[in-house]
């Protein structure tokens, strides 16, 4: 991720994570994501391309640039845009920052999962704001850790989300950017924006939702930064372990969990 550092690892168990949630997620967040043919899409932050395979698809008329600023992350969404049979993508390695483009040469832009990752994402969107052709949209996607809601109601569980959100702060990041976007994106300049939250609900009749969300997406995710958690001293190792066995617990048929994504699209003036 550019110029900050990606709180989840680069591990294969986070790939598989990125894909599960990617799959999960396609619908709700996804359903509506196209941009006006033909046109030129700069995706920033692309990772490992899952969120490519699905968005580049669903825009054959358009043709996409998908920057990161990983190098294996790239190779491996190189690879999966071959899986997937991808003749519209070019994958480039570049830094959000540092864009090397000329001004007003995309269409649209589409950002998803990549601010919360860094440390000055009004600097990063100004940056893809030089870049974007005048009346081009602009396309977020970010989440919102502090808008997960479960049943049973557990403080461990609520202490280990918690110590997501303050590891990613301690590294520059915000887990709590999707509730910030309409101001971001207005601050800077964009005009005729518009919020939309994307709520991901499971219970015992969405069996899907609890598996591909609940457990293999946000558990896994707040799981995955445990070492991190116990050697900042945030969480004891018995509160970590009830609070994961806690989240667990509410993918259980008489358990709930909701989260909310923030969705924006604006336009440069």
């Amino acid at each position: 991720m550019q110029t900050g550092y990606y709180v989840h690892g680069y591990a294969p168990a986070e790939g598989e994570r990125l894909h599960d949630q990617a799959a999960t997620l396609a619908q709700l967040l996804h359903h509506d994501t196209l941009f006006r043919p033909p046109g030129l899409v700069l995706e920033a932050g692309c990772g490992t391309g899952e969120q490519t395979v699905i968005v580049a698809p669903q825009n054959p008329e358009c043709s996409f640039v998908s920057i990161d600023i990983s190098g294996d992350s790239l190779a491996a969404a190189e690879r999966s845009a071959r899986r997937h049979g991808l003749s519209n993508v070019r994958f480039q390695r570049a830094d959000v920052f540092h864009l090397p483009f000329t001004p007003d040469s995309f269409d649209h832009v589409f950002v998803c999962f990549l601010l919360e990752h860094l440390a000055d994402p009004t600097a990063a969107l100004y940056s893809l704001k030089r870049v974007l052709k005048p009346a081009g949209t602009m396309t977020v996607i970010e989440g919102d850790h502090g808008s997960a809601y479960y049943y049973p109601r557990s403080s461990a569980a609520q202490a280990t989300i918690q110590c997501l959100v303050d590891v990613q702060a301690s590294l520059g990041g915000n887990a709590l950017i999707g509730r910030e976007l309409y101001p971001l994106l207005t601050s800077v300049g964009f005009r005729d924006c518009r919020v939309t939250p994307r709520v991901v609900y499971a219970d015992g009749s969405r069996p899907e939702m609890a598996e591909g969300f609940t457990k293999r997406t946000f558990t896994a995710m707040v799981e995955g930064i445990r070492d991190q958690a116990l050697s900042r001293g945030l969480i004891g190792e018995a509160e970590w372990d009830t609070g994961i066995a806690d989240l667990y617990r509410t993918a259980e048929p008489d358990g709930t969990f909701s989260y909310t994504f923030f969705k924006a699209v604006a336009r440069k003036p």
